[in-house]
């Protein structure tokens, strides 16, 4: 094995456990819980190296870095997640490579999805992320929406063409009551997903929790952890 595939074999495996050991302390099953990688900033060789080690889902937050390297790993059997804040101008990239839209927060982005979906002929998954920070404006530091706009948006994406609502996504936030209160924070989440399910029950995906936080994640229910530095290193500074 090449150095970088044995650091990243070393790395996957100390995530794996601790995945496994958060879902043994929660009294839930390892396959309960979809582990992301999140492979912004470094390039598409690792994703090839992840692929060949197993990794099934990764997510970008750029599509500058997404697009390039979603189309030199077009041969890989895998899932792509859109995780950062999207601008309409970029749908039409990013619905052409992303299987998941983690980051829907407002009616005039899942229309946007939903015309580039039924013009590219492809449905794509949309996770409505929460803002647990929410201040008046009724959106997060880092996008979002507050608790208060699901229900609008989760019908919106329910009855778009080429869109399907899977679930819920939230970054625990930095600001606000739930600041330094991770587990709190995606509990939260969990009983929003809860009632969302009641109007919408397919959409069970729960995406919380990363490198730092992913145990609490899991012990709140998460159904997906999205983790880049722990798998892949620290990332260089851009700029």
């Amino acid at each position: 094995m090449t150095d970088r595939k044995t650091q990243l074999a070393a790395n996957l495996a100390k995530v794996e456990e601790r995945i496994t050991a958060a879902c043994v302390a929660a009294g839930r099953k390892r396959e309960e819980v979809t582990l992301i990688v999140v492979t912004k900033t470094y390039p598409a060789s690792d994703v090839r190296i992840l692929s060949e080690l197993g990794v099934r889902h990764v997510a970008e937050n750029r599509d500058q870095d997404a697009a390039p390297k979603a189309a030199a790993c077009t041969d890989l059997p895998l899932k792509w997640h859109f995780v950062g804040q999207l601008q309409t101008n970029k749908v039409r990239s990013v619905v052409g490579y992303a299987d998941v839209v983690q980051s829907v927060d407002r009616s005039k982005l899942v229309t946007a999805l939903s015309k580039e979906a039924v013009r590219a002929g492809r449905e794509v998954g949309c996770l409505i992320q929460v803002a647990l920070d929410a201040g008046e404006s009724g959106r997060g530091e880092r996008g979002g929406v507050a608790p208060y706009g699901i229900e609008e948006l989760a019908d919106l994406i329910g009855e778009a063409p080429g869109l399907r609502l899977d679930g819920l996504m939230t970054v625990a936030p930095l600001t606000g009551e739930y600041a330094g209160r991770e587990q709190a924070a995606f509990e939260r989440l969990m009983d929003l997903s809860t009632d969302l399910r009641r109007a919408h029950p397919a959409a069970t995906m729960v995406s919380a929790g990363m490198s730092a936080d992913l145990e609490q994640a899991v012990a709140a229910g998460a159904t997906h952890v999205r983790v880049g530095t722990a798998v892949l290193g620290v990332r260089p500074r851009l700029g």
